[in-house]
Protein backbone atom coordinates (compact mmCIF):
# COMPACT_ATOMS: atom_id res chain seq x y z
CA UNK A 1 0.00 0.00 0.00
CA UNK A 2 1.67 3.30 -1.15
CA UNK A 3 0.96 6.34 1.17
CA UNK A 4 1.09 10.07 0.13
CA UNK A 5 3.24 12.81 2.07
CA UNK A 6 0.53 13.78 3.99
CA UNK A 7 -1.24 10.24 4.68
CA UNK A 8 2.77 9.18 5.66
CA UNK A 9 2.62 12.01 7.79
CA UNK A 10 -0.85 11.69 9.40
CA UNK A 11 0.30 8.03 10.24
CA UNK A 12 3.10 8.89 11.34
CA UNK A 13 1.34 11.51 13.90
CA UNK A 14 -0.88 8.63 14.75
CA UNK A 15 2.04 6.42 16.16
CA UNK A 16 3.24 8.85 17.90
CA UNK A 17 -0.02 10.04 19.36
CA UNK A 18 -0.53 6.60 20.13
CA UNK A 19 2.89 6.67 22.56
CA UNK A 20 1.14 10.20 24.21
CA UNK A 21 2.77 12.75 22.23
CA UNK A 22 0.78 15.50 22.52
CA UNK A 23 2.64 17.46 19.93
CA UNK A 24 1.64 15.15 17.64
CA UNK A 25 -2.06 15.14 18.53
CA UNK A 26 -1.62 18.81 18.39
CA UNK A 27 -0.04 18.73 14.92
CA UNK A 28 -3.14 15.94 14.21
CA UNK A 29 -5.87 18.26 15.47
CA UNK A 30 -5.11 21.07 13.13
CA UNK A 31 -4.98 19.37 10.47
CA UNK A 32 -8.37 17.70 10.83
CA UNK A 33 -10.63 19.63 13.43
CA UNK A 34 -12.13 21.70 10.37
CA UNK A 35 -12.91 18.15 8.62
CA UNK A 36 -14.02 16.40 12.06
CA UNK A 37 -16.52 19.14 12.45
CA UNK A 38 -17.95 19.95 8.95
CA UNK A 39 -18.71 16.14 9.47
CA UNK A 40 -20.70 16.59 12.26
CA UNK A 41 -22.31 19.75 11.33
CA UNK A 42 -23.47 18.28 8.38
CA UNK A 43 -25.15 15.00 10.56
CA UNK A 44 -26.60 17.08 12.89
CA UNK A 45 -27.24 21.04 11.27
CA UNK A 46 -26.60 22.11 14.84
CA UNK A 47 -23.42 23.88 15.66
CA UNK A 48 -23.61 23.34 19.25
CA UNK A 49 -23.86 19.75 19.08
CA UNK A 50 -20.94 19.33 16.42
CA UNK A 51 -18.52 20.86 18.71
CA UNK A 52 -19.75 18.57 21.31
CA UNK A 53 -19.20 15.78 18.61
CA UNK A 54 -15.94 17.27 17.23
CA UNK A 55 -14.34 17.01 21.18
CA UNK A 56 -15.29 13.52 21.66
CA UNK A 57 -13.72 12.25 18.47
CA UNK A 58 -10.75 14.49 19.43
CA UNK A 59 -10.86 12.63 22.42
CA UNK A 60 -11.76 9.06 21.28
CA UNK A 61 -8.53 9.77 18.39
CA UNK A 62 -6.35 10.45 21.59
CA UNK A 63 -7.65 6.91 23.18
CA UNK A 64 -7.85 4.96 20.15
CA UNK A 65 -5.14 5.66 18.55
CA UNK A 66 -3.03 2.76 19.29
CA UNK A 67 -5.91 0.60 17.53
CA UNK A 68 -5.32 2.53 14.35
CA UNK A 69 -4.34 -0.01 11.43
CA UNK A 70 -2.68 1.94 8.42
CA UNK A 71 -3.74 -0.73 5.99
CA UNK A 72 -6.85 -0.63 6.62
CA UNK A 73 -7.40 3.23 5.49
CA UNK A 74 -5.93 6.75 5.80
CA UNK A 75 -6.12 8.49 9.37
CA UNK A 76 -8.01 11.22 8.04
CA UNK A 77 -11.06 8.77 6.42
CA UNK A 78 -10.74 6.97 10.20
CA UNK A 79 -11.20 10.23 11.54
CA UNK A 80 -14.60 10.99 9.53
CA UNK A 81 -15.57 7.87 10.08
CA UNK A 82 -15.63 8.32 13.56
CA UNK A 83 -16.58 11.75 13.35
CA UNK A 84 -19.86 10.73 11.43
CA UNK A 85 -20.54 7.81 13.73
CA UNK A 86 -20.11 9.95 16.48
CA UNK A 87 -22.76 12.80 15.25
CA UNK A 88 -25.72 10.25 13.81
CA UNK A 89 -25.39 8.52 17.50
CA UNK A 90 -25.72 11.68 18.90
CA UNK A 91 -28.77 12.33 16.37
CA UNK A 92 -30.30 9.47 17.43
CA UNK A 93 -30.42 10.21 20.78
CA UNK A 94 -31.64 13.51 20.57
CA UNK A 95 -34.14 12.18 18.68
CA UNK A 96 -34.96 9.32 20.74
CA UNK A 97 -35.31 12.55 24.16
CA UNK A 98 -37.39 14.37 21.88
CA UNK A 99 -39.77 11.88 21.07
CA UNK A 100 -39.71 10.70 24.54
CA UNK A 101 -40.37 14.17 25.65
CA UNK A 102 -43.15 14.53 23.44
CA UNK A 103 -44.76 11.58 24.38
CA UNK A 104 -44.52 12.54 28.17
CA UNK A 105 -46.27 16.28 27.17
CA UNK A 106 -48.82 13.82 25.20
CA UNK A 107 -49.69 11.74 27.88
CA UNK A 108 -49.90 14.72 30.50
CA UNK A 109 -51.88 16.38 27.68
CA UNK A 110 -54.38 13.18 27.76
CA UNK A 111 -54.41 13.25 31.65
CA UNK A 112 -55.49 16.81 32.30
CA UNK A 113 -57.95 16.19 30.17
CA UNK A 114 -59.30 13.01 31.50
CA UNK A 115 -58.61 14.25 35.07
CA UNK A 116 -61.92 15.48 35.72
CA UNK A 117 -63.86 12.43 33.90
CA UNK A 118 -61.12 9.64 35.63
CA UNK A 119 -62.77 7.12 38.26
CA UNK A 120 -60.38 6.95 41.51
CA UNK A 121 -60.15 3.16 40.95
CA UNK A 122 -58.35 4.55 37.38
CA UNK A 123 -55.90 6.67 39.14
CA UNK A 124 -54.85 3.80 42.02
CA UNK A 125 -54.42 1.15 39.41
CA UNK A 126 -52.11 3.08 37.30
CA UNK A 127 -50.42 4.01 40.49
CA UNK A 128 -49.98 0.35 41.29
CA UNK A 129 -48.79 0.05 37.86
CA UNK A 130 -45.65 2.70 38.26
CA UNK A 131 -44.92 0.69 41.72
CA UNK A 132 -44.83 -2.47 40.24
CA UNK A 133 -42.49 -1.87 37.20
CA UNK A 134 -40.52 0.73 40.10
CA UNK A 135 -39.87 -2.83 42.34
CA UNK A 136 -39.54 -4.79 39.71
CA UNK A 137 -36.47 -2.53 38.37
CA UNK A 138 -35.02 -2.36 41.68
CA UNK A 139 -34.94 -6.28 41.74
CA UNK A 140 -32.98 -6.29 38.67
CA UNK A 141 -29.16 -7.05 39.32
CA UNK A 142 -27.09 -3.64 39.59
CA UNK A 143 -25.73 -4.16 36.11
CA UNK A 144 -28.65 -4.86 34.33
CA UNK A 145 -30.52 -2.00 36.30
CA UNK A 146 -27.43 0.50 35.44
CA UNK A 147 -28.00 -0.22 31.68
CA UNK A 148 -31.73 -0.11 30.80
CA UNK A 149 -32.37 3.36 33.39
CA UNK A 150 -29.16 5.06 30.87
CA UNK A 151 -31.28 3.65 27.59
CA UNK A 152 -34.60 3.91 29.07
CA UNK A 153 -34.77 6.98 31.49
CA UNK A 154 -31.35 9.00 30.16
CA UNK A 155 -32.06 8.28 26.43
CA UNK A 156 -28.95 7.01 26.18
CA UNK A 157 -28.09 4.47 22.68
CA UNK A 158 -26.52 1.25 23.30
CA UNK A 159 -23.14 2.90 22.24
CA UNK A 160 -23.49 5.75 24.24
CA UNK A 161 -24.13 3.46 27.32
CA UNK A 162 -21.22 1.20 26.19
CA UNK A 163 -19.11 3.89 26.00
CA UNK A 164 -19.86 5.56 29.22
CA UNK A 165 -19.48 2.34 31.30
CA UNK A 166 -16.52 1.29 29.42
CA UNK A 167 -18.47 -2.26 27.97
CA UNK A 168 -18.51 -3.47 24.59
CA UNK A 169 -21.44 -3.22 22.81
CA UNK A 170 -22.21 -6.98 22.56
CA UNK A 171 -22.10 -6.70 26.74
CA UNK A 172 -24.72 -3.49 26.98
CA UNK A 173 -26.97 -5.28 24.67
CA UNK A 174 -26.84 -8.39 26.78
CA UNK A 175 -27.19 -6.82 29.82
CA UNK A 176 -30.26 -5.07 28.16
CA UNK A 177 -31.98 -7.88 27.19
CA UNK A 178 -31.64 -10.18 29.60
CA UNK A 179 -33.05 -6.93 32.08
CA UNK A 180 -35.78 -6.57 30.23
CA UNK A 181 -36.90 -10.71 30.01
CA UNK A 182 -36.55 -10.42 33.49
CA UNK A 183 -38.50 -7.16 33.90
CA UNK A 184 -41.15 -9.02 31.87
CA UNK A 185 -41.31 -11.99 34.49
CA UNK A 186 -41.32 -10.23 36.85
CA UNK A 187 -43.91 -7.90 36.49
CA UNK A 188 -46.19 -10.53 34.90
CA UNK A 189 -45.91 -12.77 38.10
CA UNK A 190 -47.48 -9.94 39.59
CA UNK A 191 -50.48 -8.85 38.03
Amino acid sequence: MELDGDTTDDVELIARIAMGDRDAFADFYRRHIALVYSTAFRVLNNATDAEDVTQEVMFMLWEKSPMYDKSRGKPGTWTVTMARNKAIDRLRSIQRRSKLNTGVENESRIHEQTADTSLPADDLEAGEQNSLVRSAVLKLNKDQREVIEMAYFNGLSQQEISERINKPIGTVKARIRRGMIRLRKLVTTKI
